[in-house]
């Protein structure tokens, strides 16, 4: 299924193309992009196939994630934050995953997972209170994932959860005017004294420790892989996703069926330049081979029912950090060496620079935060983490 989704995909990457300069200007996807994404299946891929999705090999998801990224960063970026948000929602009790999916696969779930709300119990559930900022996708989402602290009864904060609130509830404040990925609409969500019932709270600790209520729903797999391999695995592959297809495009530039563009025969000329491009495009590949090989290895035990060691969510994290580092400086090679043309606005090269830094300040791309949990745990010490 994965590989009739790919098919879709690429069909519509010509249009997705020549809709970038459109997102940049309206500062989000447009509804006819987001028609495309969901008529393609992106958004069912990672959705339990109780309720209609795909539930297929997350492998297949970053791939799809990894060519719309090649077209258009924020189209990427976008389709990889709200495709995870469905598999989270599969974590949480049965009675949310029902009201998420009651009317199909391919309601859409933003997030923003900051514990920048607060939960005051009430009789049934509790009361959240707080802003969200740089939630991705949301205008166009029908329920959002929102990190708060739970209190106790004396106000005292107990937790650490996320909670489940129809996007209606909430007001969006459309504050998103970025230098890069900015078609991605990652606007700020407000909540005044907004009613959380139980079944709509994930606690973090049960998240991290791979036992929450929707993985004994959902006994697949795909549901007992690591949230912080999946979730921070969809900040880095967008960025990857974009370099590459900035490469080839830029290659292509070079090149036409008679010979060598004026460019070509300088870039020809230039050994300089020929030893930049191939640094950048062996960054590329070493991070994705790394990807490819850390996510299948966490599937495969999840196949086994095998606890995932965490030597092997160290190993990810570190590798996903260092993927995000690759393409910066894949992309800072090619914008040092194409020269002044490569500061032209608008210009593909430039473009992608800008995106994939704003990629890379996402706080699951800490690449120094992430390096220091995998030192710790190689040497034994304690580790915890949000993102583990």
């Amino acid at each position: 299924m994965g590989d009739t989704v790919s098919e879709r995909v690429r069909e519509l990457l010509p249009l997705i193309e020549r809709g970038v300069r459109a997102r940049d200007a309206e500062r989000r996807l447009s509804a006819a992009d987001v028609t495309g994404l969901t008529s393609a299946g992106v958004f069912r891929m990672l959705v339990p196939h109780r309720y209609g999705g795909t539930e297929c090999d997350p492998r297949a998801f970053y791939d799809v994630v990894r060519a719309l990224s090649s077209a258009c960063a924020s189209t990427g970026w976008v389709a990889a934050l709200l495709g995870v948000n469905a598999w989270h929602v599969a974590l949480l009790p049965r009675r949310a995953q029902q009201e998420v999916w009651a009317r199909g696969p391919d309601t859409l779930v933003c997030s923003s997972y900051a514990p920048a709300g607060r939960l005051t119990p009430v009789d049934g559930g509790y009361r959240l209170t707080g802003r969200w900022r740089f939630s991705s996708g949301s205008d166009h989402a029908g329920w959002a994932l929102l990190g708060a602290v739970a209190a106790s009864a004396d106000g005292e904060p107990v937790e650490l959860v996320t909670a489940l609130v129809p996007r209606t509830e909430c007001a969006g404040d459309r504050v998103w005017d970025s230098v890069g990925l900015r078609g991605t609409g990652s606007n700020e969500l407000v909540a005044e004294s907004l009613f959380v019932p139980r079944h709509r709270l994930l606690r973090n600790s049960e998240r991290a420790r791979l036992c929450g209520p929707g993985q004994r729903t959902n006994p697949g797999p795909l549901y007992r892989m690591p949230f912080g391999a999946l979730f921070a695995t969809a900040t880095t592959v967008p960025l990857i996703g974009a370099v590459g297809g900035c490469l080839g495009a830029y290659l292509g530039g070079l090149r036409t069926e008679d010979g060598l563009t004026a460019a070509g025969s300088r870039f020809g000329g230039n050994q300089f330049a020929q030893a930049a491009f191939a640094r950048a495009a062996s960054e590329v590949d070493a991070a994705e081979l790394q990807l490819d090989r850390d996510i299948a290895e966490l599937y495969e035990h999840a196949c086994r029912s095998e606890p995932v060691p965490l030597e092997l969510r160290l190993r990810t994290r570190r590798d996903q950090v260092c993927g995000t580092e690759r393409a910066v400086r894949a992309i800072d090679l090619l914008f040092t060496h194409v020269g002044a043309a490569a500061l032209e606005r608008g210009n593909r090269v430039e473009r992608v620079w800008r995106d994939v830094h704003a990629g890379s300040t996402h706080l699951a791309n800490d690449v120094e935060h992430a390096l220091a949990l995998y030192g710790r745990g190689v040497l034994g010490l304690p580790v915890e983490d949000a993102l583990m």
